[in-house]
C-alpha cells in the first residue's frame, strides 16, 4: 500500500470523528474571534489585559499549586445555615425593637419594598432571645448560642450584609457561585481549580450536609459551572460508606480493580489525544481518585477512633447523621490537606408555619444542634495550629425580617420572620481573619444596614484573598470572555483582614 493512500485513509477516519459538535467546539471560538477582532477594529485600538491563570498538569489536574501571592489560609471550612438563620436572635441586638413588639409595622418599612410572604400590615416582633456582651471585644450574643459566646474573641462579625435576592435558592446560588442563576462555578470549585489539594489520595472539594435535606439550590451550589467537572464537590456521607459504591463489589480483588482501571484510562488517554477535551481528563482523575479513596476515606470519614474528650468537644454521635459529625469530619480533612470542606445545615427557615420553623422553637432547637460542634471546631483547630491556616466562614443566604410573618395577610400561628435582604450577619474566623471585630452597623431595628455594607461578592473577595488570589485577576475563560468568581464587583473587606 503506498504512503498515499495511507495518508488518504488516515484523514478519511480522522474526517468520519469530526461531527458537527466537534467542529463547532473546536472552531467555534475562531469564528467568534474574527467576528470580535472586527468589532474591535471597528472601534479602534484597544489595550490589552494580561490574565493570570494558574497552570494546570493536564495528567493532574489536582495537584498543588501556588497562589497568585503568598495567602494566610491554605483551607477553607465553610458553614451554610440552609434556610437563613434570624440574626435578630442571635447577634444583632437590638432594645428599640423590643419597645415596639406587637405594634403595627410603619408604613414606612413596607412602600416600594418587596417580601417573600408578608402582605397587608404586619406586626413587629421584638427579640425572642436575650443578649449579653462577651469577650473582652464586647460581642453581643443571644443565649440561643452560650457556647459560641466563649470565643467571640476569635471572630469578625459582618453585621451589614446584604444581597438582592429574597428567595432561597437563588441567594444561595449567589452567595456560593457569583450568580443567581445556574451554572456559574461554586467557589469551592474556583478554590480548587486554583490551588489543587495537598492531598492526591481524597477530593480537593468535600460537601458535608445534615438536616435531613440538600440546600434548596441543589447540587449547583457546590458545581463546578464551566469548570472542568474534575474541580466541583465530592458529597460525602457522615454515616456508612463515605461514598456510595466506592467498595469493590463481591468477587473483584484489588488488583482486577487495577488493572480494568488502568485499561480503561488508557483508552480515555486515547480519546485525549484525539479531541484534547479537559473532561476525559476529568474522567481519569475521577477513576484515580476512586481506586485511591477506598483506602484513605473510610479512615479519615471514622470518627469513632477519636478520643472521648473529642467527642465530648464536639457533642458528636457516631453512627448517626448529624451536623456535630460533619464539624468533626472538616477538621478532620482539612488536617488531611483537603482544600475547601463545605458543610450545609438545613432546616432554618423561621417563617411560624409551624412549631420546627418558629423564631422561639425551632430556631432554638436547630442553635442547639450546631452551636457547641462549632465552637468545638474553632477550638479544635486552634489547639492544633490549624486555626492560623484555616478560614472559617459561618452564614446564611439572607436575613430575616423586624416584623412578624403574616402569610397572606393572616398572622401566623407560631412566631417567625420573613426573608430579609436589607441586612443580615455573616462571620469570619482564623485564615488571617482579625480576632475580636464588629464591621458593620444597622439602624435601631435592625432593618436597614446604615455603615460596612458588604454584598456576596464581597464576602468572595475576601476569601479569595486570604487564600493568596486577586479576585479581579482570578479568571476562567467561557464562551469568548474571561469569567471570575465576583463577576465584575466586589471589594476585600479590609476592616477585618
Amino acid at each position: 500500500m503506498s504512503k498515499s493512500t495511507i495518508a488518504t485513509e488516515a484523514m478519511a477516519t480522522q474526517l468520519q470523528l469530526e461531527t458537527r459538535r466537534h467542529f463547532l467546539k473546536q472552531c467555534g471560538f475562531g469564528l467568534g474571534a474574527l467576528a470580535l477582532g472586527n468589532l474591535l477594529g471597528a472601534c479602534g485600538n484597544s489595550a490589552s489585559h494580561a490574565v493570570s491563570l494558574p497552570f494546570i498538569d493536564a495528567s493532574n489536574p489536582m495537584a498543588p499549586r501556588p497562589p497568585m501571592f503568598p495567602g494566610k489560609a491554605k483551607s477553607v471550612i465553610y458553614l451554610h445555615m440552609a434556610g437563613a438563620p434570624s440574626q435578630l436572635e442571635l447577634f444583632d441586638f437590638k432594645p428599640e425593637l423590643a419597645k415596639l413588639d406587637g405594634q403595627d409595622c410603619p408604613p414606612s418599612l413596607l412602600e416600594g419594598k418587596k417580601f417573600a410572604f408578608i402582605r397587608g400590615i404586619p406586626k413587629m416582633l421584638g427579640p425572642q432571645a436575650e443578649f449579653k456582651q462577651h469577650g473582652e471585644s464586647g460581642a453581643w450574643v443571644s443565649n440561643y448560642l452560650p457556647h459560641l459566646s466563649t470565643v467571640v474573641d476569635d471572630i469578625a462579625f459582618l453585621k451589614a450584609v446584604q444581597t438582592d435576592q429574597f428567595n432561597h435558592a437563588p441567594a444561595q446560588l449567589l452567595m456560593h457561585t457569583g450568580s443567581a442563576r445556574l451554572g456559574r462555578p461554586s467557589i469551592g470549585a474556583w478554590v480548587t481549580y486554583g490551588l489543587g489539594s495537598e492531598n492526591a489520595n481524597l477530593p480537593g472539594f468535600v460537601v458535608l450536609t445534615s438536616g435531613g435535606n440538600n440546600p434548596d439550590a441543589g447540587k449547583s451550589v457546590w458545581g463546578s459551572g464551566f469548570l472542568p467537572s474534575v474541580y466541583q464537590g465530592v458529597q460525602c456521607r457522615g454515616e456508612g460508606d463515605p461514598v456510595l459504591f466506592l467498595n469493590d463489589p463481591d468477587g473483584m480483588t484489588r488488583d482486577i480493580r487495577r488493572a480494568s482501571i488502568e485499561a480503561i484510562n488508557e483508552a480515555n488517554k486515547l480519546t485525549y489525544d484525539t479531541f484534547k477535551d479537559p473532561e476525559t481528563i476529568t474522567r481519569i482523575a475521577q477513576y484515580e481518585m476512586a481506586y485511591r479513596m477506598q483506602i484513605t476515606a473510610p479512615e479519615v470519614m471514622n470518627i469513632d477512633n477519636e478520643p472521648a474528650y473529642i467527642h465530648e468537644l464536639y457533642g458528636t454521635q457516631p453512627g448517626k447523621a448529624c451536623f456535630a459529625n460533619n464539624a468533626l469530619l472538616a477538621r478532620k480533612l482539612v488536617e488531611k490537606g483537603v482544600r475547601f470542606v463545605q458543610l450545609f445545615d438545613w432546616g432554618w427557615d423561621a417563617h411560624g408555619t409551624g412549631a420546627d420553623l418558629a423564631i422561639d422553637i425551632g430556631m432554638v432547637n436547630k442553635c442547639r444542634d450546631t452551636d457547641r460542634a462549632i465552637t468545638a471546631l474553632l477550638l479544635d483547630l486552634k489547639q492544633r495550629g490549624l486555626l492560623d491556616e484555616t478560614l472559617v466562614v459561618w452564614g446564611g443566604e439572607f436575613g430575616r425580617t423586624p416584623m412578624m410573618e403574616n402569610r397572606n395577610g393572616l398572622k401566623m400561628p407560631f412566631k417567625g420572620r420573613d426573608h430579609h435582604t436589607e441586612a443580615f450577619t455573616i462571620w469570619m474566623a482564623g485564615g488571617g481573619i482579625q480576632g475580636g471585630v464588629s464591621h458593620g452597623e444597622t439602624d435601631e431595628i435592625g432593618f436597614n444596614a446604615i455603615s460596612g455594607k458588604v454584598n456576596a461578592f464581597d464576602i468572595q473577595a475576601t476569601i479569595l484573598h486570604q487564600l493568596g488570589f486577586d479576585h479581579e485577576q482570578f479568571t476562567f475563560p467561557f464562551q469568548g470572555r474571561s469569567f471570575r468568581l465576583t463577576d465584575v464587583s466586589g471589594n476585600v473587606i479590609r476592616e477585618i483582614v
